[in-house]
C-alpha cells in the first residue's frame, strides 16, 4: 500500500493549479504541486473583471474605461484588470514542487482543458501605445472576428484578433493574416486556442474541471475565487466537489452551454445583432451572465431579457 505523504497534490502548475496549492498551504494543509518545468515563464495574458477577484489578487494594470464596439459604441460600467503573472506564479515555501504525482488524500488535475469541439482562437501582438482603455470587443469589420485591446503598462498595448466561437475553431494562420492586415506587426505573437465546451470533470480544478465560461473563454478568475473555498472545505473534512460544482453552478453552466450552441448558429451579421442587444442590457444583467457562476436567478433573468428584446429574426435561434 502506498504511503500517503500529502494532504493535497495538485497536478499542473498554471494559474489555477498554483492558486489552489497556495490556498491549501495557507490552510496548513501539507501540499504539493506537480510541475515539470516550474521556472518556465507564462506567455499568456490573463484578464478579468475586478469585481470577480479576491481582494488580494495581484494586478498588473487596471482599466476603468472599458468599451465594446458592435454597430454602436457601448461603455461597460465595470473595471477590467490584467493579472500580474510573476506574482501569480509565486508559491510559498510550504508547497513542495514535484516532478511526478505522489499519493495524497486529495489529488486535483489542473492541467487545463483538453476536450471539446467548439473553440475560441486568437492571435495577438504587443504594440507601443499610451492607452489606458480596454476595448473588450471591436466588431467593426466583417463580423467574423473582433479586436481585443488591453493596456499592459509601460506604454504597451496587447492587440488580439479573436474568433469568439467556432466549431472547429478558426485557424490561427487565418487570424494571423487578419491581424497583419490591420497592424502589420513584427513583434512576437501571442496565440490562444482552447475549447469552450469542455465537460465538467470530477477530481479536477480550473479549466480541466470545466471552469471555462462557454460564452467568453474566461476561467482564471473563477479558479482564483474558488481556490480558498476548496482549501477551507478540505481543512474542515468536507468533500470539495460540492464547492467546485454546486447545484446552482451546474445549472448555470448548462444554461451557458446552451447559449454557446445558440452563438454557434449565428452568422456574422446575426452575431453583431446579438451583441448589440447584449450590451444594451442593464449592467447587473450583463454581470450576472458574464460573472455570476452561481447566480441562477440573475442568469435566468438575463437570458429571458435577451430573448424578449432581441429582434424577431434572432428569436427563433435563441429559443430553439
Amino acid at each position: 500500500m502506498d504511503l500517503v505523504m500529502f494532504d493535497v497534490v495538485v497536478i499542473g502548475g498554471g494559474p489555477s493549479g498554483r492558486a489552489l496549492a497556495r490556498a491549501c498551504a495557507q490552510e496548513g494543509l501539507h501540499t504539493a504541486i506537480v510541475d515539470r518545468r516550474p521556472e518556465r515563464p507564462w506567455t499568456a495574458t490573463y484578464g478579468a473583471w475586478a469585481d470577480e477577484l479576491p481582494p488580494d489578487t495581484p494586478v498588473k494594470t487596471t482599466s476603468t474605461t472599458v468599451r465594446a464596439y458592435v454597430r454602436e459604441e457601448h461603455r461597460i460600467e465595470r473595471t477590467y484588470v490584467i493579472l500580474d503573472n510573476a506574482r501569480l506564479h509565486e508559491l510559498p515555501e510550504e508547497v513542495t514542487v514535484l516532478q511526478r504525482p505522489e499519493p495524497a488524500r486529495h489529488t486535483f488535475n489542473a492541467t487545463g482543458a483538453r476536450k471539446g469541439r467548439a473553440e475560441q482562437t486568437a492571435v495577438g501582438t504587443v504594440i507601443e501605445s499610451d492607452s489606458t482603455e480596454t476595448t473588450l470587443m471591436d466588431w467593426r469589420g466583417d463580423g467574423e472576428t473582433f479586436l481585443y485591446t488591453v493596456p499592459l503598462g509601460d506604454n504597451r498595448l496587447l492587440v488580439e484578433e479573436t474568433c469568439l466561437a467556432r466549431r472547429p475553431g478558426m485557424p490561427l494562420s487565418e487570424l494571423r493574416e487578419r491581424l497583419h492586415a490591420r497592424l502589420d506587426p513584427s513583434a512576437e505573437e501571442e496565440r490562444v486556442r482552447f475549447p469552450l465546451d469542455a465537460p465538467r470533470a470530477g477530481g479536477a480544478f480550473g479549466a480541466a474541471a470545466g471552469f471555462i465560461h462557454p460564452a467568453t473563454g474566461y476561467s482564471v478568475a473563477t479558479a482564483l475565487q474558488l481556490a480558498p473555498r476548496v482549501a477551507e472545505a478540505i481543512k474542515a473534512g468536507k468533500d470539495p466537489k460540492h464547492v467546485i460544482w454546486s447545484p446552482k453552478a451546474r445549472l448555470v453552466h448548462a444554461m451557458r452551454k446552451h447559449g454557446l450552441e445558440v452563438l454557434l448558429r449565428f452568422d456574422a451579421e446575426e452575431t453583431k445583432d446579438f451583441f448589440e442587444v447584449f450590451f444594451g442590457l442593464a449592467p447587473e444583467l450583463q454581470r450576472a451572465y458574464l460573472s455570476g457562476r452561481e447566480d441562477l436567478t440573475g442568469n435566468v433573468k438575463a437570458m429571458n431579457t435577451l430573448f424578449l428584446t432581441a429582434p424577431a429574426h434572432l428569436r427563433w435561434k435563441l429559443f430553439f
